[in-house]
């Protein structure tokens, strides 16, 4: 990680990744951090790994903020508090998301409606209330976390993959209503991931996974935060209403 002055702490792009406290938010918050930016970290509630990560940074870099992303109405609210506190929003990285399985048929219409809500509805809503600082300032970058799920499908996630195609599209048309005024936006689309999740797989079903990849192996939440390192950073410019797959070639 590289050493950061005081004039770039004043001066450092502020990012919000929501979902930051573990997982796939947690490394974008401190690759993003390493990279200069100061980055505000959303989720219901703090973490050791987020803490140490907070240490490790510095002072000013990665600052946490508790938010309830399913209360849409408090979402305008949080939106200025995140300015009135830290400053004008540069990105956004929408990544908090519910991956909860179970078969359409038998899923009960209350789990239903609360991923959508969470994956879909708050994603949008949140970016609404953003957005228009980044509009207004002329500049700016949305990073929206979809998955691979999204176009190939996977049994007992047909609810999850219609919220995170739902971010595709998203992605897309958001990109031509923002691109006039400065902002890019642009979706990653991980694979399975090296994260907690797979680790609840026993070895045999790892190996399978792994094997039907290009690479024979899993990608690691780095490589994604890479990607969205990438995309929120001056060489990205003119990147704009693409998905970028991260999933070490599952799906070439």
């Amino acid at each position: 990680m590289s050493d950061v002055s005081k004039d770039d702490l004043k001066t450092g792009r502020l990012v919000v990744v929501t979902g930051a406290s573990r997982g796939l938010g947690l490394s974008m918050a401190q690759t993003l951090a390493g990279d200069g930016f100061r980055v505000v970290a959303l989720a219901r509630r703090p973490s050791e790994a987020l803490e140490a990560a907070q240490n490790a940074a510095g002072p000013g870099r990665i600052a946490f903020m508790a938010a309830d992303l399913g209360e849409i109405d408090a979402l305008q609210p949080l939106a200025q508090k995140i300015r009135a506190a830290h400053g004008p929003v540069y990105g956004l990285v929408n990544n908090a998301a519910l991956g909860t399985p179970g078969l359409l048929t038998t899923m009960p219409a209350s789990k239903i409606a609360e991923l959508v809500h969470l994956n879909t509805l708050a994603p949008m809503v949140l970016t609404k209330y953003l957005a228009r600082g980044m509009m207004t300032a002329g500049a700016g970058r949305i990073v929206n976390v979809s998955s691979i799920i999204a176009f190939t499908g996977y049994n007992a996630l047909s609810v999850y993959a219609a919220t995170k195609a739902s971010m595709i599209g998203f992605t897309k048309s958001l990109a031509r209503e923002v691109g006039r005024l400065g902002v890019t936006v642009n979706a990653v689309a991980p694979g399975f991931i090296e994260t907690a999740m797979t680790g609840e797989m026993d070895e045999a079903e790892r190996g399978r996974v792994a094997n039907r990849s290009a690479l024979k192996r899993l990608a690691e939440p780095q490589d994604v935060a890479d990607a969205v390192a990438y995309l929120m950073s001056d060489r990205a410019r003119n990147v704009t209403g693409t998905v970028l797959t991260i999933d070490a070639g599952s799906t070439a």
